[in-house]
């Protein structure tokens, strides 16, 4: 069994970033600069931008969080994503989700110019990548491919099922795994919660993908011997044996799982780390596209 390491991962990427950043500042031009932002105080949400501003430092970008209260009105917030759109510096940024009820999340994000969508959610871009085109990968799905590359996963001929079938996660990854190429050229079942007997389906999977967001959701008794498996839940659990009164848990029953696996992310520590060299990878394309256009 080998475990599927985003955290060793990411830091490659990130050197790798950092490398061509030093190249683009020695060269005397404009380093790339990723903004992001952010509605309310969420807690989770607060600290996954902070994260986000830290890799920026970490590889030599500029960077910009936009606060705004929780009060925000829509028409105030597709303000602030014009003023982005419209400023040159930045060359691509991202809305931290979830936002207040009083805002229409798909209304927002259609606001973003599609060249500045470093988090690969606008319709546009969706769209490029469901028909193999050049384009801005959802930054998870995106992580998800790269683990598969470096560590030489095949996945040509296997069957890959997806558990889950949101924008963000389940549905780009069961496009992309189905693409011509590699990764991908795989056969793909999407199951969600009005699969029946999903058991029967995860038993034939090769690959399985899980962005369920339950707990210890895929049971051993639930995947054959030499699964792969790509556990891209991220779930408070409460347990107060802990300092923090938590434990981070993924959708896989990881203790047991793992001695059926051939391959498998650990959470935390596996798909997580990924997701934000992924977006700082997107912020470093999208600056090379607008500097090709000019």
């Amino acid at each position: 069994m080998t475990i599927l390491d985003g955290k060793k991962v990411s830091n490659d990427i990130k050197n790798e970033i950092t490398q061509e950043v030093d190249k683009i500042r020695s060269k005397g031009e404009k380093v790339p600069h990723l903004a992001a932002i952010i509605v309310g105080n969420d807690g989770a949400s607060l600290t996954y931008v902070a994260s986000k501003v830290k890799a920026c430092e970490r590889v030599g970008f500029e960077s910009t969080m936009v606060r705004l209260p929780h009060t925000t009105s829509e028409l105030e917030l597709l303000q602030k994503i014009k003023e982005l759109n419209n400023n040159d510096e930045i060359d691509g940024f991202i809305i931290q989700l979830p936002l207040p009820p009083q805002i229409n999340t798909q209304r927002v994000l259609m606001a973003v110019d599609p060249s500045k969508d470093v988090d690969g959610f606008h319709p546009e871009n969706f769209g490029k990548m469901a028909l193999d085109m050049s384009t801005f990968i959802p930054a998870t799905p995106f992580g998800i491919l790269e683990l598969l590359e470096r560590y030489k996963v095949e996945t040509s001929g296997k069957h890959t099922v997806v558990i889950g079938r949101s924008h963000i996660v389940g549905r780009p990854m069961s496009i992309l795994m189905g693409r011509k190429g590699w990764p991908g050229n795989s056969t793909v079942t999407l199951t969600h919660s009005h699969t029946k007997d999903i058991t029967q389906i995860t038993l034939q999977a090769d690959i399985i993908i899980s962005a369920l967001g339950v707990p210890k959701f895929l049971k051993a008794e639930m995947v054959k011997d030499g699964v792969v498996i790509i556990d891209v839940g991220i779930t408070r659990v409460p347990d107060e044996s802990k300092s923090k009164g938590y434990v981070i848990t993924g959708d896989v029953d990881y203790e047991n799982v793992s001695k059926k696996a051939s391959y498998i992310t650990p959470v935390p520590g596996g798909v997580g780390p990924m997701t934000i060299a992924m977006l700082l990878k997107n912020t470093l394309l999208a600056r090379e596209q607008r500097r090709h256009k000019e």
